[in-house]
């Protein structure tokens, strides 16, 4: 397979359940057969509560399914160690959440070099990756800032530096808007839409906002605990 053929991430008949008292069980969802092909950007549709964030987590390795199989690359992460898991995440899986999770002791030059770290690099040459990083997300000029003394806009585009400083192929953003007003939400959006293309990312943006979907290429709707393609996607 080669160009926008590949498959980047497959799942095959996924599932997650917890356990609850009384030896019953919450299934959340079931039997989802899903692939991202390599450059396509895709929404993860569904209302609050409904599975969306599960579903990213399991297919960044963050969690593990109840049933079935998540592929990367055709690497079947149930085959891989922790370590393994951990590894891949850090040099393929780039994450952006709704809430930021910078921290608050570090500039942002540090928290976007944290990955680079982590990852076993020199300092010297994470902190000059992580500068590039912000100069391409506009935040350049508050490399010496703390969070605290950002504004929330800025804080996610300083976390959109931080999830792609690593160069990963998969690009998973949770609500990357949601903690955000529209106005300032759309342009985080065109960012993420604008990055994507530039370094040719395979992206999933989870949101239960249509008007965010409608940015992506496909969109698929997470209800009842199965997930179909959203009408009038594409297919």
């Amino acid at each position: 397979m080669s160009g926008v053929d590949r498959i980047i991430v497959r799942t095959e008949n996924l599932g997650k359940a917890y356990p609850l008292p009384d030896n019953q069980w919450l299934r959340v969802f079931e039997n989802i057969n899903f692939e991202l092909k390599a450059g396509e950007l895709v929404a993860i549709m569904g209302v609050s509560g409904v599975g969306k964030t599960t579903f990213l987590n399991i297919i960044g390795g963050l969690d593990k399914p109840t049933e079935g199989r998540v592929y990367f690359e055709g690497q079947d992460l149930e085959e891989k160690t922790p370590a393994e898991i951990a590894l891949l995440r850090n040099k393929q899986i780039g994450f952006v959440f709704q809430f930021y999770h910078l921290l608050p002791e570090f500039t942002t030059l540090e928290n976007v070099a944290i990955p680079l770290l982590i990852g076993g690099m020199k300092k010297d040459k994470a902190l000059s990756l992580a500068r590039q990083a912000l100069e391409e997300v506009g935040m350049g000029t508050r490399s010496g800032f703390r969070p605290s003394q950002l504004s929330g806009g800025e804080q996610q585009r300083v976390a959109v530096a931080r999830a792609l400083v690593t160069q990963p192929k998969l690009l998973l953003a949770d609500e990357p808007t949601g903690n955000l007003d529209w106005k300032t939400g759309e342009k985080i959006l065109q960012l993420i839409i604008e990055l994507h293309r530039k370094k040719r990312l395979s992206s999933i943006i989870v949101t239960h906002n249509e008007k965010i979907a409608r940015f992506c290429q496909k969109a698929y709707l997470l209800e009842a605990g199965s997930l179909k393609l959203f009408e009038g996607s594409e297919g």
